[in-house]
C-alpha cells in the first residue's frame, strides 16, 4: 500500500497542481500554462491516481473523483473539451504515454521523455509489431490521416489490433493525435510526433539527464515524494526513479529524508 503523503506536502500540491477553487482550470490557455508549469501531467485521472491531472485542476479540489456517467457531469465534460482543444492547438505534447494513460508534456520536456521511451528509427524493425510498422509507414507517406482511412491504408482493419498498434506507437513517441472530430462520426486525426514537434524530437539528451529532469519537475510540483511515487506517476522502474532522485540530491536540489523519501531543498 502506498505510503501516505504528509499533510504539509498535500497543501503544497494543492497550490502547484491547481487543487483549489481559485486555481480552477476553465480554458485551454490555462491548461497549457499548467502543463508548462508542471512539465507534464495526466489528463483525465482523478484522486485515485498519483500525480497532477487536468481533470483534478478543472474540479479545483483535492478529492476529485470521476463519476461513472461522465457525459452528464459538467466537470468531466469541461475537462474533456479542454483536452480536445489543447490537443488541437498543438502547443503542448499530447498522447497516450505514461502507463498508456493520456498525458500532456511541456515542449521543454519532450526530449527527455523521448530519451526514456522513444525508439530510434534503426531499432523500429526490432521493437515494433508488424501492425505498428504498417501504420507508421503510411503516416510517413501521408503525414496525417483519420482513423478509418489509416486502418484501410495500413491493412490493419481489425479495430482491436489497430488500437493496440496505435497505442504502441504513441508510447514510443512516434505518433500523436492532432485533432478529434465528432461529426459526422467520431474519429481521431493522427500525425507524426516529429512533424508536430520537430526540434524537440530531434534534440538528444542522455538517459541519465532525462531521469534527473523528469524527477526534478515532479519533485518541484510535488514538494515531497514518497517511496514508489515517482515510478507510479511516470512509469519508470523504481531503480531508475531512484537514480533520478539521487542525482537531484547530489546537486543539492533535493534532500533525502528516508529510504525513498525526497524533499525539495528549498522547502526546509
Amino acid at each position: 500500500m502506498p505510503q501516505p503523503i504528509p499533510e504539509e506536502a498535500e497543501v503544497y500540491r494543492d497550490h502547484t497542481w491547481g487543487r483549489t477553487p481559485e486555481l480552477r482550470i476553465e480554458t485551454a490557455a490555462q491548461a497549457e500554462r499548467l502543463v508548462e508549469s508542471l512539465g507534464f501531467c495526466s489528463t483525465l485521472t482523478d484522486a485515485r491516481r498519483s500525480g497532477p491531472s487536468l481533470y483534478i485542476a478543472v474540479c479545483g479540489r483535492r478529492d476529485a473523483f470521476m463519476p461513472r456517467n461522465v457525459q452528464k457531469d459538467p466537470e468531466a465534460n469541461l475537462a474533456w473539451h479542454i483536452k480536445d482543444e489543447v490537443m488541437q492547438r498543438g502547443r503542448v505534447y499530447y498522447a497516450r504515454l505514461v502507463r498508456a494513460r493520456s498525458t500532456f508534456i511541456a515542449p521543454r520536456l519532450i526530449p527527455h521523455f523521448n530519451a526514456l521511451w522513444g525508439v530510434p528509427r534503426r531499432k523500429e524493425s526490432q521493437v515494433f509489431s508488424p501492425n505498428a510498422r504498417a501504420i507508421l509507414k503510411v503516416l510517413r507517406r501521408e503525414w496525417e490521416m483519420g482513423t478509418r482511412d489509416l486502418r484501410v491504408e495500413s491493412g490493419v482493419t481489425d479495430r482491436a489490433r489497430f488500437t493496440r498498434a496505435i497505442d504502441e506507437l504513441q508510447r514510443a513517441m512516434k505518433v500523436v493525435p492532432s485533432e478529434v472530430l465528432y461529426k459526422p462520426t467520431f474519429t481521431y486525426i493522427w500525425t507524426l510526433a516529429e512533424g508536430r514537434f520537430p526540434e524537440e524530437i530531434s534534440k538528444k539528451v542522455t538517459r541519465a539527464e532525462a531521469l534527473k529532469e523528469v524527477a526534478r519537475v515532479f519533485l518541484q510540483g510535488a514538494g515531497l515524494t514518497v517511496p514508489g511515487e515517482l515510478s507510479r506517476v511516470t512509469g519508470l522502474s523504481r531503480p531508475e526513479a531512484g537514480l533520478g532522485n539521487h542525482a537531484l540530491v547530489s546537486e543539492g536540489f533535493a534532500e533525502r529524508l528516508a529510504t525513498g523519501v525526497y524533499r525539495l531543498s528549498s522547502l526546509k
